[in-house]
C-alpha cells in the first residue's frame, strides 16, 4: 500500500474558475460603435434604392399609357373606332387620358361593348398623383402646355432630377 495522499482543504481548480455570463461596458460600446457605422452605411444605400424603384413605377406607368395611346390610334387607323368617337382634326390620337380608361363604343358593333385600352390612369410616383403632363400631335415637341386637341404623348410633371442626371419632365 502506498502512502495516502494529503487532501487538500481547496477544491480543484476547474470548480474555482467560474466563467461569470455578461458582457463588460467596453464591449457593448466596441459593438454599439460597429452597428452605427453599418447602419451609417446603409441608410444612403436605401434611399438610392427607393429612388430607383420610384423611377421603375414612373417608367412602366409611362409605357403603359404610350402604348395605350398607340393602341388607341391604332384602333382609328383599322376602323375599330371611328365615326362620333374620333374629332376631326385629331390625327386619331384620343381626346384625353380618360377616353383611355372609359373606352369608346366599336365601329359596326350591334353590341354595347366598348373598347378600353387602360384599366385606370397610372400613379406618378414623382408628383404624388395622376395628373401627368400632355402633348397634343399640333404642340411643338418642346411645349409645356397642352393644346387640349388630343393626347400625343405624356409626361411626368416633376422637374426633379434622375439618378442618371436627366429630369423626370423629358422622359
Amino acid at each position: 500500500m502506498g502512502v495516502p495522499r494529503p487532501v487538500s482543504p481547496r477544491p480543484p481548480l476547474r470548480t474555482r474558475l467560474r466563467v461569470v455570463a455578461g458582457f463588460t461596458f467596453i464591449e457593448l460600446l466596441v459593438v454599439s460603435a460597429m452597428l452605427a457605422v453599418l447602419a451609417s452605411a446603409v441608410l444612403p444605400l436605401s434611399k438610392v434604392t427607393m429612388q430607383r424603384q420610384r423611377e421603375a413605377v414612373l417608367r412602366r406607368g409611362l409605357r403603359d399609357m404610350r402604348t395605350a395611346i398607340d393602341r388607341y390610334k391604332d384602333a382609328v387607323a383599322l376602323q375599330q373606332i371611328g365615326g362620333s368617337n374620333v374629332e376631326v382634326g385629331s390625327e386619331g390620337y384620343p381626346p384625353d387620358l380618360e377616353t383611355l380608361v372609359e373606352g369608346v363604343e366599336r365601329m359596326n358593333d350591334a353590341s354595347d361593348t366598348k373598347l378600353k385600352f387602360l384599366r385606370r390612369i397610372p400613379f406618378d410616383p414623382m408628383t404624388q398623383g395622376t395628373e401627368w403632363g400632355m402633348r397634343s400631335y399640333q404642340d411643338a415637341p418642346d411645349s409645356v402646355s397642352w393644346g387640349g386637341n388630343n393626347v400625343y404623348d405624356v409626361y411626368s410633371r416633376s422637374n426633379a432630377t434622375a439618378l442618371d442626371g436627366t429630369r423626370y419632365d423629358e422622359w
